[in-house]
């Protein structure tokens, strides 16, 4: 399993509990129009994101991730620039 996939696997059980509308998450899964996320579930979930994977996410940068699969490579890019 490659790194990537493990995070994308991490992702998926951290989507889980916010997943109100029992949604089948993949890489294009959008938080917004898939699983009806208001602002405030993506701030709850990003705390809970940037706690797992001990990483900070710009407001800017939340504001740019549409799908499951930019959250991942955001997860990676943001693991990389430590």
């Amino acid at each position: 399993m490659t790194e990537r996939d493990e995070t994308y696997a991490r992702l998926k059980q951290l989507i889980e509990p916010f997943n109100k509308k029992g949604a089948q998450i993949s890489e294009t899964t959008r938080f917004a129009q898939d699983l009806e996320w208001d602002s405030l579930t993506v701030m709850d979930f990003v705390a809970s994101v940037e706690d797992e994977f001990d990483i900070l996410i710009s407001m800017n940068r939340v504001a740019e991730i549409e799908t499951v699969g930019q959250l991942v490579d955001a997860v990676g890019q943001l693991q990389g620039d430590r």
